[in-house]
């Protein structure tokens, strides 16, 4: 249901153009954000923000950078707070990575993956952090994976940058703790979206391997886990912070 928890906020959100960011970007426009969506892809992401601010009354733009560098995420910055001010929540949503057996991995495929995830989360942070101490207040949402906990097969690499996203969230949420900066990391199981699609078509033991460990026996569908992202980007969560939350099924249980 439609509300206005965030009318009048910027929300920045990465890796916007489909999948999970897509879902997540959906989910605030719903709710009254005003849109800063980045991706690599900048026509599907340029269509995207067309139709959200056609479905919603909320203002959205799109970037199109690398943002696993300084300068990427300082320009989408600099583009966000000129079109539609500061933002009072970043969604570090970005990532991917090549799924192979360690071994299997090529220096570039090993660097992409840190890249994609580590480096951009990084960055983004450090463009947008500034400006929330600043303000007092602010909401950092990290995508980690819930592999990083169950050790799934051919996941190390991409578990070594996942990993690297959660030790952030932890370290920043201390770091800020009392300066009304919030940062936490939803954490994902196998999500029911084109990549998994892809994934269970090209490799459909391993994939077979990691849906098994799911008790509830199904992927999580794309709003379950954008609507755990809004709720840590509310203001209802305000004493949460340095958490990483599975969104698993069950699949890591303590």
């Amino acid at each position: 249901m439609a509300g206005e928890r965030f009318r009048g906020q910027t929300v920045v959100v990465t890796g916007a153009a489909r999948s999970i960011g897509l879902a997540i970007a959906e989910a605030f426009a719903r709710e009254g954000a005003n849109l800063a969506l980045a991706d690599l892809d900048g026509a599907e992401l340029q269509a995207v923000a067309a139709r959200l601010r056609s479905e919603h009354d909320v203002q959205v733009i799109g970037f199109s950078g690398d943002l696993s560098t300084e300068a990427g995420a300082a320009a989408l910055r600099e583009a966000s707070e000129a079109q539609l001010g500061g933002a009072s929540v970043l969604v570090n949503n970005a990532g991917g990575g090549v799924i192979l057996p360690f071994l299997s991995h090529t220096p570039e495929s090993l660097r992409a993956t840190i890249d994609r995830n580590l480096w951009t989360t990084l960055w983004c942070t450090r463009a947008f952090l500034p400006a929330m101490l600043r303000a007092r207040y602010g909401r950092i949402v990290n995508l980690g994976a819930d592999s990083v906990r169950n050790g799934l097969v051919d996941h190390a690499a991409y578990n070594a940058a996942k990993g690297g996203v959660h030790g952030l969230t932890t370290g920043l949420a201390r770091e800020f703790a009392k300066e009304g900066v919030t940062v936490n990391t939803v954490a994902p199981c196998a999500v029911d979206s084109e990549p998994l699609r892809r994934f269970v078509a090209e490799k459909p033991e391993v994939a077979a391997r990691f849906l098994a460990v799911i008790p509830i026996g199904r992927a999580a569908a794309l709003d379950e886990v954008a609507s755990m992202v809004l709720y840590l980007a509310s203001r209802e969560a305000s004493f949460v912070t340095g958490q990483v939350i599975s969104v698993n099924g069950g699949s890591t249980m303590l």
